[in-house]
């Protein structure tokens, strides 16, 4: 495992040994998933069902080079260029309420980083009445105030990121520096929890 030097010997085993669940890798789940990787996580399960398409380039943590490639498999090899020693489950799925647990079986937390808002009741209601931790995003889309973008506990086991007004459906641009504000909002609940912090 590579060394992150700014971490207590303690941290370091917490973050390495918790497995991380992301459902969606687009511009939240990838853009999580390099953050958490670059803090000392190392598990992951990332889902997804899509290709890197042009229009991702602007916000998910793709390449042009990479465009018509599964995401999952995009992200695996993009992940590895920070920290060769990753044990990432990929699958290259459509998350539904019949395959959803399953997939994210073991998990210490779940990470929603779904476009859709049926697909994001969906994971919370697969969730959160487990009283399995989730980590999810809405209102995030757009320019500007980037100071509404707030992390918030809500219950015992959900955090919730976003202004929870700025949403794509109300004519809202997906842009990258909102939806990376998001993402690194999201990663830090992450670790945050894996750690014990206050959020």
């Amino acid at each position: 495992m590579g060394a992150n030097t700014y971490l207590t010997e303690h941290e370091r085993k917490i973050l390495e040994s918790a497995k991380i669940g992301i459902a969606g890798a687009g511009g939240l789940g990838s853009n999580v998933a390099a953050l958490l990787v670059r803090a000392g996580v190392r598990r992951f399960v990332v889902a997804d069902f899509d290709t890197v398409a042009e229009s991702n380039l602007n916000r998910q943590f793709f390449f042009r080079r990479q465009i018509g490639e599964k995401k999952v498999a995009a992200l695996a090899h993009n992940l590895r260029l920070i920290e060769p020693d990753l044990e990432l489950d990929l699958r290259d799925i459509r998350l539904a309420a019949d395959n959803i647990a399953e997939v994210f079986d073991g998990c210490d937390v779940i990470v929603e980083a779904m476009d859709a808002a049926e697909s994001k009741e969906m994971l919370l209601n697969a969730f959160l009445p487990a009283g399995r931790r989730v980590v999810s995003a809405a209102g995030l889309a757009g320019w500007g105030r980037s100071n509404d973008i707030r992390t918030r506990k809500v219950g015992r086991n959900l955090v919730l990121v976003g202004d929870q007004t700025r949403d794509v459906r109300d004519g809202f641009a997906p842009v990258g520096v909102r939806v990376e504000i998001a993402a690194a909002h999201e990663a830090n609940a992450v670790a945050s929890l894996l750690l014990g912090e206050e959020l």
